[in-house]
């Protein structure tokens, strides 16, 4: 496969996608696999709880983690489950095991019984990826209902909350936590007001539960990405604002969920980051600094 095949640049064609947007039905697919990357066993015998485990992001980690030799539970919206059994297929094919969790984050009872199933399915819980998003862009202050707020907070701060919240008690010493920020949290962005907050609240978030946690032996980090070529931005937004994705910054073109990947197996890896808590690790395509 050539480059620009393996790395597709904008001008991009019509998704046929609604929210919360399926993977399969993506062209081009995000890429997720990265064939080349060579697992050393930093993982092995681990398990790992993701949020958003079913596409985008949260697919590539969890493939990438078992390539490495973790197991995983991933946790998706019940309309995911197509996109959800891909990646579980991806995730077997790379001999370890892996569980399905369907459920909504945003409510703290399913994030507490996730975390026992996940225990009861796989043994434990190691590593905790809080992957979860919900957005929708508005162009103004005033289009913005009460409703989508509260939805966007409880999906993407509140549910990382609750999972931390019912996670590290079971967790032991050497245990990671790995959310996942956004350039909008640092930058702002003028039509994701409620998105663009929560991402900021999760990077505050990160490092103070990093603060908190330490003395427990559980580290905390977090991977700020920028434009990432999946199913949330496409799902929600006009062609006209989509074709061009990702073309505004030095790549000129989005990240690929892979290219993403493996900054998550480095912070979940104590051979690698065992000295690193309360980091937020921006990958921004050669973006280094906001207007």
């Amino acid at each position: 496969m050539s480059q620009s095949e393996r790395r597709p640049e904008p001008p991009f064609p019509k998704q046929p996608i609604s929210p919360p947007g399926l993977e399969q039905k993506m062209s081009p697919r995000p890429r997720y696999s990265l064939p080349d990357y060579v697992g050393a066993g930093k993982l092995k015998d681990k398990v790992a709880l993701i949020t958003g485990g079913d596409s985008g992001i949260g697919r590539s980690v969890a493939v990438l983690f078992a390539r490495e030799g973790a197991s995983s539970a991933l946790v998706y919206l019940p309309e995911e489950q197509r996109d959800a059994e891909e990646t579980q297929q991806n995730v077997e094919d790379e001999g370890v095991n892996c569980c399905l969790i369907p459920g909504d984050v945003s409510d703290p009872k399913f994030c507490m019984k996730a975390v026992d199933k996940c225990i009861d399915k796989l043994g434990s819980i190691d590593i905790l990826v809080n992957n979860a998003a919900y957005q929708q862009h508005q162009e103004g202050l005033d289009e913005i209902s009460l409703e989508q707020w509260d939805k966007t907070f409880r999906t993407n701060i509140y549910g990382y909350f609750y999972m931390a919240r019912a996670a590290a008690p079971k967790m032991e010493k050497g245990s990671v936590i790995l959310n996942t920020g956004s350039v909008t949290g640092l930058e702002g962005s003028k039509e994701l007001l409620d998105y663009s907050a929560t991402k900021g609240a999760i990077h505050a978030f990160t490092k103070s539960l990093a603060q908190n946690l330490f003395s427990r032996g559980i580290r905390v980090n977090c991977v700020a990405p920028g434009p990432v070529w999946t199913p949330l931005n496409p799902a929600e937004r006009e062609h006209e604002d989509m074709k061009d994705f990702g073309s505004q910054i030095p790549a000129g073109r989005p990240a690929q969920p892979e290219e993403i990947a493996p900054a998550y197996v480095f912070l979940a890896s104590s051979l690698d980051s065992g000295f690193i808590s309360g980091e937020i690790i921006t990958i921004l395509g050669g973006q280094t600094h906001f207007a």
